[in-house]
């Protein structure tokens, strides 16, 4: 919790968030997932306002096992109850570390240094009286718990053998239908996409050849530098290119090259006057570009831009005058505004996996038609980082303007159809806080393909005692439509939860106005009466 949210925007460091900005942004979901049934959590490696969430008693025992009613137990992340000591200075010795974690609510320690050391501290600790005996039962218990629920003590190692589907024709499909239904269309000047299978293409950029690319850190290896090795029987860009293309139709030049035994920001040009001469005899121009896997620590950055040679290879493509394909393979959004105006598509792939070439191929001949929306706002400038949930000091409804100015907004996505919606009603119009809305909406399909559209719920609470967020998404469900077909789509929304956490960390709904959204269409109701929970 609060993990992806630092000060700085770098790996296990601090995050600076008062108490209901904590419940209201980042406590939800985690309470989703323990009422889902998660039985286990590793604790955030940072700080929150200055505090090691490893000694947090407040989030971990407070908040997580009383409040949440998690039975399950916390385990500490690797080496994190060392970092107590040595990196965050809170204590004279690793002694100290330890007290100080079990205390706070870790179950389970991932120690990184000696074992012995560990069992004879804390053993220690409990004979000097500065863990109590009643911490170590509760730890105990919570562990013992769940591996009698896995059915550990009956059958403590299980191999591949014991997974028939794993690898299977079925696990293949899923992946490839997720990649395929995420892949998001973000331009798409004059319906330039999809293209004939007959047509010639230059394949260019550093992802163009890679399936480390597409994985991405913690798969095949923890900074993703070995999937190239692992992952071979699965296809790259390229190579799904070429199959769906043919390879007579398909020239391959890299123009840039990550460096693979160096940093995963290290790249450099390999031939990008090559890449300009080969350009010429083809129709289409495939950049690939992005960046290349990482994780944690080691894949922070200071810039979101493209390098500069990634920039420079983009360029010289929309200099050739041949129509570019951008495909964004990235983590994260790297920016594009300046390269963006001359790319006649763009495809962001994010991280598709071992079929995401596949299903790329497949979206770009127009056999899939793309239906993924963007799970986050994509910022146009590298410190314009707003994200949709904001204020309105921030952006929409600030008549000096504001800060609110993404490249492409969270939920945008293309498709090859189009969709039209209508009719969007509420059941009545006025409601008490522990009723249920029901919103219906109808959704049209008016162009001449099939398609998948996602359907987004947002709702605006349009005056409350702490300021509003402009808009929250509030529920959405995917619908596939054929040419010319409408589905009614509804949502039952409780009222209970648009309450807002307050600055005394109490949730309330207030009486008021509110605002439903749904593509175009937006209509009001209200609700009668003010609650705190």
């Amino acid at each position: 919790m609060a993990y992806s949210d630092p000060k700085s925007g770098h790996d296990r460091t601090d995050a600076w968030i008062p108490e209901n900005y904590l419940r209201e942004y980042h406590l939800p979901a985690f309470r989703d997932a323990v009422e889902a049934g998660a039985r286990t959590v590793m604790v955030n490696s940072g700080l929150i306002n200055g505090i090691p969430t490893h000694i947090n008693r407040h989030i971990l025992t407070d908040i997580l096992k009383k409040e949440l009613g998690f039975t399950g137990f916390v385990v500490s992340d690797w080496q994190d109850i060392e970092n107590v000591y040595r990196r965050d200075h809170i204590t004279k010795d690793i002694k100290g570390a330890i007290m100080l974690t079990i205390k706070a609510g870790i179950d389970m320690s991932m120690i990184p240094y000696d074992y012995k050391e560990f069992c004879t501290d804390l053993i220690d600790l409990v004979k000097e009286g500065k863990v109590p005996m009643s911490r170590i039962d509760d730890a105990v218990t919570r562990i013992i718990r769940v591996k009698e629920e896995l059915d550990l003590f009956t059958t403590p190692m299980t191999y591949l053998k014991d997974y028939p589907k794993f690898g299977s024709a079925e696990f293949e499909k899923a992946a490839y239908n997720t990649a395929a239904e995420s892949i998001t269309l973000l331009k798409n000047e004059n319906n330039i996409l999809p293209i004939s299978k007959n047509s010639k293409l230059l394949v260019t950029g550093p992802n163009a050849n890679s399936m480390r690319t597409l994985n991405g850190g913690w798969t095949y290896t923890w900074q993703g530098e070995m999937t190239d090795e692992y992952a071979q029987k699965y296809n790259t860009i390229l190579e799904a290119v070429q199959k769906k293309f043919g390879k007579d139709h398909v020239v391959y030049e890299e123009g840039v090259a990550y460096n693979m035994k160096g940093k995963y920001y290290e790249d450099s040009i390999q031939n990008i006057d090559a890449a300009v001469k080969a350009a010429f005899g083809v129709d289409y121009i495939l950049l690939c570009i992005g960046e290349n896997s990482y994780t944690e620590t080691p894949g922070n950055l200071n810039d979101l831009s493209l390098s500069d040679n990634q920039i420079a290879l983009a360029d010289a493509m929309i200099k050739t005058g041949k129509p570019v394909i951008m495909i964004l393979n990235e983590g994260r959004p790297r920016i594009i505004y300046r390269v963006e105006p001359g790319a006649a598509a763009i495809l962001d792939i994010f991280l598709p996996s071992n079929f995401g070439a596949d299903a790329l191929a497949d979206i770009l001949t127009g056999d899939v038609n793309p239906s993924g929306k963007l799970p986050i706002t994509y910022p146009r400038h590298t410190n314009s980082l707003v994200p949709y949930i904001h204020k309105p000091s921030e952006g929409e409804g600030n008549p000096q303007g504001g800060d609110f100015y993404p490249q492409y907004s969270f939920g945008f996505g293309l498709s090859y159809t189009t969709f039209e919606y209508s009719n969007l009603t509420v059941d009545k119009k006025g409601f008490s806080p522990g009723e249920s809305a029901t919103i219906m909406v109808t959704v049209k399909n008016t162009g001449n393909r099939e398609g998948k559209e996602v359907v987004q719920l947002y709702v605006s609470d349009l005056m409350a005692s702490l300021t509003p967020d402009v808009k929250r998404l509030r529920g959405f469900e995917k619908v596939n439509l054929n040419p010319g077909e409408s589905k009614k789509v509804t949502f039952k929304l409780l009222l209970k939860n648009l309450a807002f956490v307050n600055p005394d960390n109490k949730r309330t709904l207030e009486a008021g106005d509110f605002r439903i959204q749904i593509g175009n269409q937006s209509t009001l109701f209200t609700v009668n009466k003010t609650v705190v929970y």
